[in-house]
């Protein structure tokens, strides 16, 4: 990787989280624009004004959500992180164990068990694919009810593998590799 191709992704990190603000910014402008509960559009009276009440509410969400990203900025607060991550750089020795982040251990295993890299490439975007369909799973299969401790709720059984799974890859990840 040569320096023009890091200036390229240090530029597009600096602006995608402005597109991203500017893409919320037209989703909250057109949601309430036409209103999240009225989606056919009917004019009636029974609608809830954008101002004062659901103004205060975005307002009083962004606060929230801005003081969490401060929280986290300017203190550093990391409790998801591995402990590896606080570990001085040293650039002339690898560290021995060297782990992504917990969402992609799943992912980490499926490369580590394949030997092939297109092989466990392919295997990645079909388990993406599969997360997909399971919110599709409701059409195409028949739903098996269990009765939590948080009352009833529809799982499938599609659904049930599909977290097992993920709990038990998410374990291979954080093995030592062999």
């Amino acid at each position: 990787v040569s320096d023009p191709t890091l200036k390229r992704f240090f530029v597009l990190h600096f602006i995608f989280p402005f597109i991203a603000l500017c893409i919320v910014f037209i989703h909250i402008f057109f949601l309430h624009l036409q209103g999240s509960t009225n989606p056919l559009g009917y004019d009636t009276a029974l609608k809830i004004p954008f101002y004062p009440n659901l103004l205060s509410l975005d307002i009083k969400g962004f606060n929230n959500v801005l003081v969490l990203f401060l929280a986290q900025s300017l203190f550093g607060i990391l409790p998801l992180s591995h402990p590896d991550n606080a570990i001085i750089v040293d650039r002339y020795a690898t560290p021995l164990h060297i782990v992504p982040e917990w969402y992609f251990l799943p992912f980490y295993a499926m490369l580590k068990t394949i030997p092939n890299k297109t092989a466990g490439l392919l295997v990645m975007i079909a388990s993406l694919q599969l997360l997909f369909l399971l919110a599709e799973q409701r059409n195409i299969t028949t739903l098996i009810q269990f009765k939590l401790a948080f009352g009833a709720r529809e799982y499938s059984v599609p659904t049930i593998w599909f977290i097992c799974s993920f709990y038990a890859l998410l374990w291979i990840g954080c093995q030592l590799p062999q």
